[in-house]
């Protein structure tokens, strides 16, 4: 930095941020309600205030200021001025150095301490109380960037909807644990770059990572205090840099690396990310940003208590996307990760949150609206997660057109149904119809139900098929955090066990689930590690688990046992880009016929007949068939014919006509069994187990 002036010049209350422009850096942040704000530099090491300015324009509600002749690298924060009156909705405290929310890269971390507060710790008074200690030593710093980069001849993937495999995983826990990595760079965007981990992706055949939250996140206090480590990172600093832990050379680029070198390889970048609340948890938590620069407008306040946050999250705030300036800082942000960093969709965390207005959930909210309107962000993918703990928090398959959903009914039925329960027959048979009970609506397509039996929110696949109950109890939480009710069974014992007979059971179990999830109309997503066998002892809310509980064991996809799992899952992934009948762009109802007595889609039970009415209300049904069917470009008809046997002994299931040559394109019970012919119409399915046929008729 050049000689700093004793004053900024006035500059410009657009773009919001830290915008440097090769002369000088336009500073410029909103806050209503606020008396003043002070513009605070930091030497490199962040320790040490080397300068200090009051912004000296304020318009249209935005705080401005422009310093003359500084680069890229500044290091900053501010400190806002106004009224504490938290009784009002205020908690303005100039002792506090706060970051800029649009800061497009941090420096530093949070040092927990007491002078985070706006109030006295252990005060008689509480929150009303005032604390006078300066937080700058204790908080990171924004730092400006040049977001110039050599994107070459980058361009997005564009994969369609119906031709999409999306995988979920952990920036960190993907490459903690992979030999194949330099230490120095486990656990970062460099490791996701890695030739061996993108290998892994393309030859399974995956379209889409779907990666857990990348934003700047915080590191929650009550977690350092019990040794843990927020490590799922849904509690978001800022919603424009990237999470400086996952940068091992420090600089926002090495995730822009990464994903030119993903799109190189023709798979696409989902974010998960967090709008629906910030850090800075309930009145009662810290003041690190938007708190201290505009509580009222920042945070949706309880209507007869202004002093209190509302807290539909579950995390003790609630971010106002109501008010226009709110709403614009996470539109900002979206458009920001598409044109500066090339991502390809995101995944909204809380997404029922993001909807609500003061009157309830409404798939026509301004946050909706917005976003589906935005022509930055009309190609991207969008993906809800269409429930929180509010009022009508519950909003699976209400949401706008353009939207997939998350869909947990798909993932508690498919459990269900393969456990063996009663009753299950229908609802698999909707799920596997890409649950068209739920989207088909307003010309939404299959690809908006989100078919998964395992997210990073619960039990692994391989937890799913050993443990009866969560063991939850290193979370620290009385084993009372994460979900009780998990559709799962251990088959005999719980936990690992060295019993052949249990282990087969699990792993036909896990087969036919996997089966199951790929050959669903719908949107497939796997968890990471669940194509070898992942376990997390149980743990079916490891969001504080850093370690080798969460980190995948690269060393269990080198065995026998992942390598011949891993080979399986890219069978079926396979299979599903091979035969478009498993992946067909519209739902089917049975009123199209492609060929003479072949409807679209068809169910049948195990003796190849019509399932009556009476026998879809029998709870003691479980076998099923199911039949699509497609007219393929070369004239011909494909028929698919899915035989689902989830109970404890094998079955022989009689194909339903018309009566032509088949082959088992898939037998779950068999894994490495080639293609075969059948003999007739008639086949023998093992006990939980999947069987997928292929048949042509004429057309």
């Amino acid at each position: 930095m050049q000689h700093l002036p004793d004053a900024l010049q006035p500059g410009r209350p657009f773009p919001l941020g830290a915008t440097w422009d090769g002369l000088g850096i336009n500073f410029a942040v909103f806050s209503a309600n606020a008396h003043r704000i002070d513009l605070c530099l930091f030497e490199p090491s962040g320790r040490h205030e080397i300068a200090r300015y009051t912004l000296p324009e304020y318009t249209d509600e935005v705080w401005h200021g422009y310093l003359p002749d500084a680069t890229a690298g500044v290091l900053y924060g501010y400190r806002a001025y106004g009224p504490y009156a938290p009784e009002h909705g205020h908690r303005f405290n100039h002792h506090k150095l706060l970051l800029d929310p649009y800061a497009r890269a941090l420096a530093g971390t949070v040092h927990w301490s007491d002078a985070l507060y706006g109030f006295r710790q252990h005060s008689l008074r509480g929150d009303l109380s005032f604390d006078r200690r300066d937080s700058a030593p204790a908080m990171p710093k924004g730092v400006v960037t040049d977001d110039s980069f050599n994107w070459g001849d980058d361009h997005p993937p564009d994969v369609p909807w119906s031709d999409t495999v999306i995988y979920e995983a952990h920036v960190r826990g993907l490459t903690m644990l992979h030999g194949g990595i330099r230490p120095s760079e486990r656990g970062t965007f460099a490791a996701l770059a890695n030739p061996a981990v993108i290998d892994h992706l393309r030859r399974l055949g995956i379209t889409a990572v779907e990666l857990m939250p990348v934003h700047a996140f915080l590191q929650d206090r009550a977690l350092q205090q019990r040794g843990q480590r927020n490590y799922w990172g849904y509690n978001t600093l800022g919603f424009f840099a990237p999470e400086p832990s996952y940068l091992s050379d420090g600089t926002p680029n090495e995730m822009r690396v990464a994903v030119r070198r993903l799109h190189a390889a023709g798979i696409e970048v989902i974010l998960d990310v967090v709008y629906n609340h910030t850090a800075e948890s309930d009145e009662t938590g810290p003041t690190l940003s938007f708190r201290g620069l505009d509580n009222a407008s920042y945070y949706r306040l309880e209507a007869g208590d202004l002093r209190r946050t509302v807290n539909d999250t579950g995390t003790g705030n609630t971010l106002n996307l109501s008010h226009p300036r709110v709403l614009q800082m996470a539109m900002d942000s979206l458009r920001h990760w598409v044109s500066s960093f090339h991502v390809d969709g995101f995944r909204f965390d809380l997404s029922a949150t993001l909807g609500r207005e003061s009157y309830g959930f409404d798939p026509g909210a301004g946050f909706f609206d917005a976003l589906r309107q935005d022509p930055v962000l009309a190609g991207v993918k969008l993906i809800a997660e269409p429930w929180d703990i509010g009022p009508g928090g519950y909003q699976l398959g209400n949401h706008p057109p353009g939207f997939a959903e998350w869909n947990d009914r798909f993932r508690d039925s498919v459990r269900a149904f393969w456990r063996g329960d009663r009753g299950q027959r229908p609802a698999i048979a909707a799920r596997l119809a890409g649950s068209a009970d739920i989207f088909a609506r307003q010309g939404r397509r299959p690809w908006a139900s989100v078919n998964f039996v395992a997210s990073h929110d619960g039990f692994t696949l391989t937890d799913a098929v050993s443990y009866a109950e969560r063991h939850n109890d290193a979370n620290g939480e009385d084993n009372r955090d994460g979900h009780p009710a998990n559709f799962t069974s251990n088959w005999g014992v719980e936990g690992a066990t060295d019993d052949p007979a249990i282990n087969a059971v699990r792993a036909n179990v896990r087969r036919a689930m996997l089966a199951t999830v790929l050959f669903a109309a719908g949107t497939p997503m796997l968890l990471a590690g669940d194509e070898f066998g992942r376990t997390q002892g149980g743990n079916n809310n490891a969001y504080c688990q850093d370690n080798e509980v969460s980190w995948l064991d690269w060393d269990m996809a080198a065995s026998p046992t992942g390598v011949g799992l891993t080979a399986y899952v890219a069978r079926l992934i396979a299979l599903r880009r091979e035969h478009p009948v498993l992946r067909h762009p519209d739902f089917l109802h049975g009123k199209a016929h492609p060929a003479p007595g072949v409807a679209d889609i068809a169910w049948f039970d195990q003796t190849g007949a019509t399932i009556p009415v009476e026998a879809w209300n029998d709870i003691e049904q479980r076998t099923l068939i199911l039949r699509r069917s497609m007219k393929v470009p070369e004239g011909k008809v494909t028929i698919l014919n899915l035989l689902l046997n989830p109970g404890d002994q094998p079955h022989d299931f009689r194909l339903p006509p018309p009566h032509l040559p088949s082959r088992v394109l898939l037998d779950s019970a068999q894994p490495a069994a080639h293609a075969r012919s059948v003999a007739g119409d008639q086949i023998a399915v093992a006990a939980h187990s999947a069987v997928l046929l292929y048949s042509e008729h004429a057309g």
